[in-house]
Order: structure tokens, then C-alpha cells, then sequence
């Protein structure tokens, strides 16, 4: 099986890349407006200070945000709907309450820690009011009645929702396309994938149109396109974060244990206030205020996973990089061999987890259930709304059923020894330094000759690990390159202490590729 999985991605390749060579003749090559306000580069800890103390207004940070929305998503496409003008609405309100005093700057820092700052949030998690159809084809659109209770808990800490971003359609694809809102492009290069399925909210917070984004991960949907894109996402410990108010969404007793909604931002020191504004008040306490010297912390790494012949090998550029931080970290080299196991221990857990919402389990009222084998004639003759993995992923779902569960169970006890190993290795002091991905950012539809490399990420999901994505610089084609720092559970506050130093060490975001007026590019 492995050699047959190994090989079909060989075989994807010869189809895939003359494919995406193609597609990407349309697309332009064109860099991105430059930033002109000094408002889009401050971290939202330090502009909420400046807002809650009357240095600046809340209104002047979300028209600078939305100017630069109106600017970079011509290019980039990431923006599912917005709500622009309830946002200066509530922004102006919010100046009058701080111009009042009511409250003490103290009290605002306490309760209302995002008081003002703008927040941008995947489509697939429920906005009032705003379209929350996760990137399906619907004849009439799906407009959340209710915000999920992440989105409530922001805006009880003064955040201000902006807008919903693009997805594939139900988070089914390490890239961010679908058939109503198109394809959302990295704002480092047009022509290349931001990743996904979170990748409308990465491409924002790259090109500076966002400066906090909630975003979901089951599989690296938060990891993958934080790499591609420079900047940092984090998946939470399980349950840490209330999963509800999602799509896709299954009522399976153990969906938590894989899937989270998580913090994306574009400064790793903005990472600890949104997740603690996320936390769930009834999931697992995190000890995000607790002050840790990175001195303290015991640093191991591997720069592949086993190997287990499945996945291709790092790119020269991110293995230097890999090795370089580890080297920086005095990271100690440990060869975990279960991690050989990543694909199969994966897919069997998450490909066997029922009543997951996929398009054969959820239809429009009045439309008749699809099926696995209809769907996918209608695909290939061109007449499904659907993108080929909401196609295929019932044929998976399929397919697992027809092995043994004795091959199931078996693979169930790996992930228990692994969870094992991990929590004696790291202990409550220890971080795990791995690739997020073997290559950077590359081109529109590549991923489909990719499809094992996720288990990079995909494997901390299924052993329910804290983790974060961090940037550690360019490679030679100036595309941003990440690495996960990986932590045992309720060691969250581990994975966002390594990220701060990181963002110190390496600089974290670097402005993308622009034009100025004249259209001359600048770096």
C-alpha cells in the first residue's frame, strides 16, 4: 500500500504540474500595493494599549484596515463577505465609551483586551449575520443566525469582526479554492497557493489586511498556510478552544480530540492574547500569562519522519533552515521511529470518525441526498458544484471501512505509544522541533501530488498536541519557510514562549513583494 501511495503521487505529478503550469498562464504577475499606513505594522498588544489609552482611535485602525482590504483583495481573493460599515459603527462607539472613562485603562487591559482592534475570521466559523457555508455551492445562501461561541467570546474582549475569509470548500484541501468564492493567491507570489483550508485568512494577514485571524485545523488547515504565508498559527490543546459553530461539523463523541478552531496572527507576540480570548471558560486551563525564560526549556528535533520512505524529503533550503534553528536552540536529535507511522495512523483515525458534514451527509432543504458514486460521474463530466476532495472523500471514507478493524486497532496502539513517548520525552518542559512542510509555498493545484506531505501535521492532530507554526525566513525565491514547535498537552504557553524568541531571533513577518505608484517594485 505505501509503495502504491507512494507511486500514484509520481503518476498525480505527470497530470498535476503540466496542469498547474497552465492555469497559472492566466494569472498575472503583479506585486501587491505597498503599505503606506504605520497603523498596519503595530502587534495588536501594543495598538490595543494605544487605543485604550487615547493615543489613537479605534475608528483610524479599522479604515486603515479596511483601505488596505479594498486594496489587496483584487489580487489575492480572499474576502467571502464583509461587514465594513457595522465595523467603523462599532469602532466609533468604542472610542466615545474610552473618551467617556468610563471604565480604567486597568479594567479595559483585564476584560476587554482587544478593545477596538479589528479581527478577521474563516467563513467556515459562524458570524452572525455574515454567509457561513464553508465554501458549498447552495442555491440560496447560508447565513449564520448565531455567532459560534469563539466569535462571542472576541467580541465580549472588544474585538471587532471585520469580515469572513475564503476556504475550500468544507476545509476539505491544503489549498483555499472552491466554486463561489475562486481561488485565493499568496501574496508573496500571485501565481503560487497561500495553502489551506485557512488560506483566505493567511493571504490577509500577510498582505497586512488583517492583524488577527480565527482560523480551524484538523489536518494543519491553521499550520500549513501560516508557513506558506510568513506568518504564525497555532493548534491549541484539544477542547482548549470550543470546537462548535463550524463547518464541517460532526456530532462523533471524540471530534475535539482532532479538530480546533485556532489562533492565526501575523506577530508571534499577538499569539497568547487571541488565545486567550479564544479559551474555552469550561475546556482545559492554559498558562498563557505564565512568564518563561526559553533558557528554561528543553529543545529536541528530527528534520524527517522516520524516514518512512512515504513522504518526499525536505527542499535544501528548509533542511538548512531546520538545522540551523536546531543548532541556534541546542536542540538534541532524537529519531522517534513510530513517526514512520504518521500516514497510516492518520488516516485511520480520522478517515474512520463518523457523521463527519460532508456534501453526501448534509443537503440543501429540498435537494436529495448525493451519492458517492453519482457525484463523482458528474464530476468528471464537468456538472458537480463540488472541488474533486469533497468528491473523493466519500470513496476514502469508503475504503476504510473494508480494512479489518484488527489493522485499525492495531494502528490505534501505535498512536497510544506514541502519545506515550511524547509525554516522557518533553515531559512539561520540553518543545519538539519538526517540518511543517517539505517545500515552500508552491503553485496553484500542486498539493494534488502532495497529498501525503501533510502528515507532517496531520500526525500532532491525531496524538492531540499543542502546535505552533513559526516563521524562520525566506529561501532563495524569497518565499517564506516555517517550522512546528510541538509541545504536550496543556504545554501550550512552551510552543508560544519558542515562538516569541523565534520572531526575535529570525524577524518574523517580512512585508510582501510590492509596487509603489510609479510601479516600481520594492521588496
Amino acid at each position: 500500500m505505501r509503495r502504491f501511495l507512494r507511486s500514484a503521487m509520481i503518476v498525480f505529478s505527470w497530470f498535476v504540474v503540466p496542469y498547474s503550469r497552465y492555469t497559472n498562464i492566466k494569472v498575472m504577475r503583479r506585486k501587491l500595493p505597498p503599505i503606506r499606513s504605520h497603523l498596519l505594522e503595530i502587534p495588536a498588544v501594543d495598538l490595543a494599549k494605544l487605543i485604550r489609552t487615547k493615543k489613537i482611535k479605534s475608528e483610524e485602525v479599522v479604515e486603515a484596515y479596511i483601505e488596505r482590504c479594498r486594496q489587496v483583495n483584487p489580487l489575492i481573493n480572499a474576502i467571502v463577505q464583509d461587514r465594513f460599515e457595522e465595523a467603523l459603527e462599532e469602532a466609533r462607539e468604542i472610542d466615545n465609551v474610552i473618551a467617556m472613562g468610563i471604565n480604567s485603562v486597568e479594567s479595559m487591559e483585564e476584560f476587554t483586551p482587544l478593545l477596538g482592534i479589528p479581527v478577521t475570521v474563516k467563513e467556515s466559523i459562524a458570524v452572525k449575520g455574515l454567509t457561513n457555508q464553508a465554501g458549498r455551492v447552495f442555491k440560496t445562501p447560508q447565513i449564520a443566525k448565531a455567532d459560534a461561541p469563539v466569535v462571542e467570546q472576541i467580541k465580549r474582549c472588544g474585538g471587532i469582526i471585520l469580515l469572513v475569509s475564503n476556504t475550500p470548500e468544507l476545509c476539505l484541501l491544503w489549498e483555499t479554492y472552491n466554486n463561489v468564492t475562486g481561488q485565493t493567491k499568496n501574496p508573496y507570489d500571485l501565481k503560487r497557493t497561500p495553502g489551506g483550508s485557512s488560506g483566505g485568512e493567511a493571504a490577509l494577514l500577510a498582505s497586512g489586511a488583517s492583524l488577527l485571524g480565527l482560523t480551524s485545523d484538523i489536518g494543519g488547515s491553521s499550520r500549513l498556510p501560516a508557513m506558506f504565508s510568513g506568518i504564525w498559527g497555532h493548534k491549541p490543546t484539544p477542547y482548549a478552544v470550543s470546537f462548535l459553530g463550524h463547518h464541517p461539523n460532526s456530532d462523533f463523541a471524540k471530534w475535539g480530540d482532532f479538530f480546533t478552531i485556532a489562533p492565526m496572527t501575523r506577530y508571534a507576540k499577538d499569539l497568547p492574547l487571541l488565545l486567550k480570548c479564544m479559551s474555552d471558560p469550561t475546556g482545559p486551563k492554559l498558562t498563557l500569562d505564565k512568564e518563561i525564560s526559553v533558557h528554561g526549556i528543553r529543545f529536541f528535533f528530527m528534520d524527517n519522519d522516520g524516514p518512512s520512505g512515504m513522504m518526499r524529503p525536505l527542499s535544501r533550503d528548509l533542511h538548512a533552515a531546520i538545522n540551523r534553528v536546531a543548532c541556534d536552540f541546542n536542540a538534541k536529535r532524537v529519531n522517534i521511529r513510530k513517526m514512520k507511522w504518521s500516514l497510516d495512523i492518520s488516516m485511520s483515525a480520522m478517515l474512520t470518525m463518523k457523521n463527519i458534514e460532508t456534501i453526501y451527509h448534509k443537503s440543501e432543504e429540498g435537494e436529495q441526498p448525493k451519492t458517492v458514486c453519482k457525484e463523482t460521474v458528474k464530476y468528471f463530466f464537468g456538472c458537480s458544484d463540488s472541488i474533486l476532495p469533497s468528491v473523493i472523500f466519500g470513496h476514502l471514507q469508503n475504503f476504510m471501512k473494508i480494512i479489518p478493524n484488527s489493522r485499525h486497532k492495531h494502528l490505534a496502539s501505535i498512536i497510544e505509544a506514541l502519545k506515550t513517548e511524547f509525554k516522557e520525552l518533553l515531559g512539561n518542559d520540553g518543545v519538539f522541533l519538526y517540518p511543517t512542510f517539505p517545500n515552500t509555498a508552491h503553485q496553484h493545484y500542486q498539493i494534488y501530488h502532495k497529498l501525503l506531505e501533510p502528515m507532517y501535521m496531520a500526525i500532532f492532530n491525531t496524538l492531540g498536541l499543542p502546535v505552533t507554526n513559526c516563521m524562520i525566513g525566506l529561501d532563495r525565491r524569497n518565499l517564506p519557510m516555517g517550522i512546528q514547535v510541538v509541545a504536550n498537552p496543556g504545554q501550550d504557553h512552551l510552543c508560544l514562549a519558542v515562538a516569541r524568541e523565534m520572531e526575535r531571533r529570525y524577524g518574523g513577518w517580512v512585508r510582501p513583494p510590492s509596487e509603489d505608484s510609479h510601479g516600481s517594485k520594492r521588496g
